[in-house]
């Protein structure tokens, strides 16, 4: 594996791979790195010629409140753990490499930004959406690859994909979770030791929630609620929301049906953990997607 920092040198040898026919599969991170991005990289490993993978903790998705100065870094792990799973290209950007002047040009999809996560992050999609748009544009990748935990971010990436015509496949790949269901995230580094127990009740909710949709239950409402109930009785957990929406259109539907999403977001202590069940309800029944 080679490590490139800068945008100049990286496009001249994805040229060359490209010129000699390689496919080019791109796996975009904020580094940190676990067996859920690990999990990325073999599905591009597999689908691909050539791996890219970038680290890169963007400033722009980030609100003044927010965690961007202390969110954990270790650049010299991820690239063993990359090495290690056959990814050809660590592209280790700096900030002034890749906003040499301030942004004045931003990405948006505005209709699926402000649900969700959305609502108490404001600004934060339009952040990934512009870092995600430059990435695609310095790479040029025929596949790029994304965790289905970060479901929001996966529906704003592909309708921007479709609404500019970028020539890429999107493959979302399935969370991976730790044996008592916890969705592996960078951010559970935050969690303490009496913290990490109380973490499970993300995917707990979850379970209720689907557990209402086999029973019958159709109602977005009721679903919500019901997961609301489970997250805010958990001690030492606030919750941020509990939502169960249309997977096209991150909104609650009259009823739901068809592909849907059921979305929560709580802090743990000083974590703010995420997770969701993407799901195909029918009238004959639920299947996972």
């Amino acid at each position: 594996m080679i490590q490139i920092h800068h945008i100049h040198e990286l496009r001249k040898h994805l040229n060359e791979e490209r010129r000699a026919g390689k496919r080019i599969g791109l796996v975009p991170t904020m580094g940190y790195l676990h067996e859920g991005h690990m999990a990325l990289v073999d599905a591009a490993r597999k689908d691909n010629d050539v791996v890219v993978a970038s680290v890169f903790v963007n400033p722009l998705q980030f609100g003044p409140n927010e965690d961007f100065a202390n969110y954990p870094r270790d650049l010299q792990h991820d690239a063993e753990l990359l090495a290690a799973h056959g990814c050809d290209i660590l592209f280790a950007p700096s900030v002034e490499e890749m906003y040499p002047k301030p942004m004045v040009t931003q990405v948006e999809v505005p209709a699926l930004s402000t649900q969700l996560c959305g609502k108490t992050r404001p600004g934060h999609f339009r952040g990934v959406a512009t870092v995600v748009s430059k990435l695609f544009h310095i790479v040029q990748p025929d596949r790029a690859y994304f965790g289905q935990k970060d479901g929001q971010q996966v529906a704003v990436i592909r309708r921007m994909v479709e609404d500019l015509n970028f020539p890429i496949q999107i493959v979302a790949v399935p969370i991976v979770r730790e044996a008592d269901g916890l969705a592996k995230s960078s951010r559970n580094v935050y969690l303490t030791q009496e913290e990490r127990p109380h973490a499970t009740v993300l995917y707990r909710a979850l379970q209720h929630g689907k557990s209402l949709l086999e029973k019958g239950e159709r109602s977005p409402s009721v679903v919500a609620s019901a997961m609301a109930e489970v997250v805010s009785a958990e001690p030492g957990v606030r919750l941020d929301y509990a939502e169960a929406v249309s997977l096209d259109t991150l909104e609650a539907p009259e009823r739901l049906s068809g592909p849907t999403m059921l979305a929560i977001a709580a802090y743990v202590g000083k974590a703010r953990l995420i997770d969701n069940f993407q799901l195909d309800v029918r009238s004959d029944g639920v299947r996972t997607l």
